[in-house]
């Protein structure tokens, strides 16, 4: 287990190619699974999550070419050796499950055990399995095993929740099923988009991509592709507020302009704000003043909440409660999607952060704070980073335990802080 070691007030400043969407490139893994043909995917992220899924991948028969420097990855099945994940691989990562969806469709039958992952609260599967006995598959579920099997055929289906992963899951399933799918509630995360524009590629029909009701007319065989991974959106915030919290300037390469009208509202509350040249696909964020809180009408405590997309994504509420640490006022947070995702504010607390937990969904951050650096471990993949970068604006030396979190989905954080200015070293 690896930590890392961060001196504290060093602005982060200069300039920073955004990584492909760690959210996207999973399910893209797992959908090229869903023909025999070579699948080639750009602007892969150097990431353990991804390691880990072209292992899984792997499993299968899958034949795996990759170019780290071209940021490239091929795959392609010619024919599946296997439709079962191993326990101590699924353990690991929760996308595995996402194979699923592709192996029901293409071999009719999926074996996997319960997916691991983050920590951060109850994850149902109730979604994806409503939606495969949908689409005509028998599902069964034990506490070791989960099983799949049957002949799919395209259906009307209401997801009971806006699941990412459900709609992916749905999503690849019925692209192979007869006839005609409807999945209403859909997830409209642009991830999401991503993962359809590659099945489209490879000869789906797939029609509503970005809106919560999406068609799918099945068809017999899909092909191979090239398809692009999207920026991550995720890795982007969490940059400007380590940017904002530092006092530092920074430009980001290699967007995808979309994402960041939802993102722009809740950064501007405390007084962040950028431009996007969409031509040359850049974001600049400039400090132009000190961080502050941005009141309600009527000088009321602002609060900020995350939801379904295009609602402010759970993936950066902890980077946003740290920002909050450095801005002056009072602001409520309210983590409706999981109710382990803010515990990891008693680490931010013992930094000095002025921060009131008033139960597991809701958090009282009051600013500017004095940070201090101290020794923390991380929990999850975005506690990990927000404590970076909480540890980037306190004072003095903190030491982040448990850096392995981190590297699930952020591309070789020492040193592309380091070449930002930061002082953070791993050992």
């Amino acid at each position: 287990m690896s930590r890392f070691l961060i001196q504290g007030r060093r602005a982060v400043s200069g300039s920073y190619e955004v990584a492909g969407n760690k959210n996207a490139v999973l399910p893209m893994i797992a959908a090229s699974l869903l023909t025999s043909e070579p699948v080639t995917l750009s602007n892969v992220p150097d990431i353990l999550d991804v390691e880990t899924m072209l292992s899984v991948a792997k499993g299968f028969g899958t034949r795996i070419s990759r170019d780290r420097a071209a940021k490239t990855v091929t795959l392609v099945t010619p024919r599946l050796k296997s439709v079962k994940i191993l326990p101590e691989t699924a353990a690991k990562i929760r996308t595995s499950f996402l194979f699923a969806g592709p192996l029901l469709a293409r071999a009719g039958r999926a074996s996997l055990p319960p997916p691991g992952g983050d920590a951060i609260g109850h994850r149902r599967l109730d979604t994806h399995f409503a939606g495969f006995r949908a689409l005509g598959a028998k599902a069964v579920a034990s506490k070791k095993t989960l099983r799949f099997s049957g002949s799919l055929k395209g259906a009307r289906i209401l997801l009971d929740e806006a699941s990412v992963t459900a709609t992916e899951n749905i999503l690849m399933a019925s692209v192979l099923a007869p006839g005609r799918t409807e999945i209403y509630n859909a997830a409209c995360e642009p991830h999401i988009c991503d993962l359809a524009g590659m099945l489209n590629a490879m000869g789906a029909k797939i029609t509503g991509v970005g809106t919560n009701r999406i068609a799918v007319e099945g068809v017999e065989v899909l092909k191979g592709c090239e398809a692009r991974v999207g920026c991550d959106y995720i890795e982007a915030g969490s940059y400007i507020a380590a940017a904002a919290v530092t006092g530092g300037e920074l430009v980001l390469k290699g967007i995808d302009p979309e994402p960041f009208e939802v993102l722009a509202g809740a950064f501007s509350r405390f007084g962040v704000t950028w431009s996007i040249d969409p031509d040359e696909r850049t974001l600049r964020y400039s400090p132009r003043r000190k961080l502050k809180m941005k009141y309600d009408l009527g000088d009321a405590i602002p609060s900020l909440s995350d939801g379904t997309w295009p609602a402010f994504p759970s993936d950066l509420m902890s980077i946003l409660i740290v920002l909050a640490t450095q801005a002056r006022g009072t602001c409520l947070f309210f983590e409706k999607m999981f109710e382990s995702r803010l515990y990891f504010v008693d680490h931010l607390r013992q930094m000095g952060a002025r921060i009131v937990q008033c139960d597991p969904h809701r958090v009282v951050v009051t600013g500017p704070a004095q940070l201090s650096g101290c020794t923390v471990t991380s929990p999850d993949i975005r506690a990990g980073i927000a404590l970076v970068i909480a540890a980037l604006a306190a004072k003095g030396e903190s030491v982040i335990q448990n850096a392995e979190t981190v590297d699930r989905g952020y591309v070789d954080v020492e040193h592309s802080l380091s070449a930002l200015g930061a002082n953070i070293t791993r050992c």
